[in-house]
């Protein structure tokens, strides 16, 4: 049997959560090699790169909760539905906290995370492809954002959640088991095998559109150079 028949019987083994999860993994190991991205989970992005990855988080999680609140009743874009999981409201409190009170004046989406906001509320017309963008995002906070969490912490010093209250999910309980609940959902939904091949593909889409917005930010927040990179 070819390695190419025997990955592709295996992916057809596998639970839909499963899937999401193998299938991208490659991707979503791209998303942590800019050097943005390591700047922020080494703890030596500048603050103001840490207050532009926040306001690039405010308009793409309005776009997914814009589309979570429509696709609420139906039977498989409600199977994601947990307001608990929202975050705009701590984006909210945290641009509030970095920039001020009139915040929402001085704050824009990079022309890379325009374009991606637009494309998860496309998605409102495929709850199965909305599903795929709710999985990268949310699930990757509960994941890996909680590292980032800690870092953000520390290197800029903030106290009580203030200015990082976007990766705190006080109201989830034991997080590991909302992630396990969270799986079992995506497993119950009835999806045959080509909904669940198109599903894991925009998953991957969703992937480069998070890397395609990293790479903006690297070029839009240069770091400071060190003397291992002087010329």
């Amino acid at each position: 049997m070819g390695t190419a028949q025997a990955t592709q019987q295996q992916s057809a083994s596998s639970t839909f959560s499963e899937r999401l999860r193998n299938d991208t993994w490659q991707a979503h190991g791209a998303a942590e090699a800019h050097d943005f991205s390591r700047a922020l989970l080494s703890g030596t992005l500048p603050r103001e790169g840490y207050v532009a990855l926040v306001v690039q988080h405010y308009f793409l999680y309005t776009a997914l909760e814009e589309v979570s609140r429509a696709l609420a009743d139906h039977p498989v874009g409600g199977a994601v539905h947990f307001p608990e999981l929202h975050r705009v409201p701590a984006l909210e409190r945290d641009l509030a906290f970095l920039c001020g009170p009139d915040w929402r004046e001085a704050v824009a989406p990079l022309p890379a995370t325009r374009a991606y906001a637009e494309r998860i509320r496309w998605t409102a017309d495929w709850p199965a492809g909305f599903i795929a963008h709710h999985y990268t995002r949310y699930l990757g906070d509960l994941s890996g954002g909680q590292l980032i969490k800690k870092v953000v912490q520390r290197t800029y010093g903030f106290d009580d959640g203030a200015g990082f209250e976007f990766y705190v999910f006080d109201r989830l309980g034991s997080l590991p088991r909302f992630k396990n609940g969270y799986r079992a959902a995506l497993d119950a939904l009835e999806l045959d095998e080509a909904e669940q091949r198109r599903a894991v593909e925009e998953a991957r889409l969703a992937y480069r559109f998070n890397n395609e917005m990293m790479a903006e930010l690297d070029r839009s927040h240069p770091l400071p150079r060190t003397p291992d990179h002087a010329s």
